[in-house]
């Protein structure tokens, strides 16, 4: 495979992620929902500062430190992406290792920039605006990522009441709500897992062949030079 094809996968999944975002983030009002498949396939735009699939990690500091770390990992992205594509990686796995890279590079940038060009999003305010008059909502690696997809199977059906600890309790199968970058993400690893046995497959070293001297005994089972 090409570089320049893996770089038109990863610019394609974060032009996909990055457009979807801005029109949630400018058309929908904060927790809106939209049904896209009935009640079960929806757009649900909320934020979170943490990290995917709304997981948080460590107040202030620790958003920062989870936005460099996402950083450090892009950059050693770019060289491992080019390393495989020059050993000559399976093709399955090098696109895998694309779709985790740009998930990766997608949420990296709302962490990054969405603070500083969009007005705030929240309950009580209306619809964001992309480049406010009076700055962004927030400072540089201080951005939220933008979520949208929510996809809940079961949503707020009751557990029987024989079922130890929960029983009697309100629950919704496959709550979270993420992102275009979260399930390529998501996607790229867990084709790699499955297929890990075929992406890696190790060819059997051929057997050495044995050499003599013209002048040496000859047999079955030496080549003569």
């Amino acid at each position: 495979m090409k570089i320049r094809t893996v770089a038109l996968i990863i610019i394609g999944i974060i032009a996909i992620d990055q457009i979807l975002k801005f029109w949630v983030k400018t058309s929908m009002n904060y927790g809106e929902q939209i049904p896209l498949l009935g009640r079960w396939f929806r757009l649900f735009f909320i934020e979170n500062e943490g990290m995917a699939w709304g997981w948080k990690f460590g107040g202030e500091w620790g958003k920062i430190a989870l936005t460099l770390f996402r950083l450090v990992a892009v950059i050693f992205g770019v060289f491992y992406i080019r390393s495989i594509v020059q050993k000559k990686y399976h093709r399955g796995f090098i696109v895998c290792v694309a779709m985790i890279f740009a998930g990766a590079l997608g949420n990296l940038i709302d962490s990054m920039f969405y603070g500083m060009i969009f007005s705030p999003s929240d309950d009580n305010l209306p619809k964001a605006v992309l480049f406010p008059p009076g700055g962004g909502y927030a400072s540089f690696l201080h951005g939220k990522v933008v979520d949208m997809i929510y996809v809940p199977i079961i949503e707020n059906k009751t557990l029987p009441s024989w079922i130890p600890f929960w029983g009697g309790e309100r629950f919704t199968f496959f709550s979270p709500i993420f992102n275009i970058a979260d399930a390529s993400i998501s996607v790229g690893v867990i084709v790699i897992l499955l297929f890990q046995r075929r992406f890696f497959k190790k060819h059997p070293h051929e057997e050495p062949r044995t050499s003599v001297e013209t002048n040496s005994p000859v047999n079955d089972t030496v080549q003569v030079l």
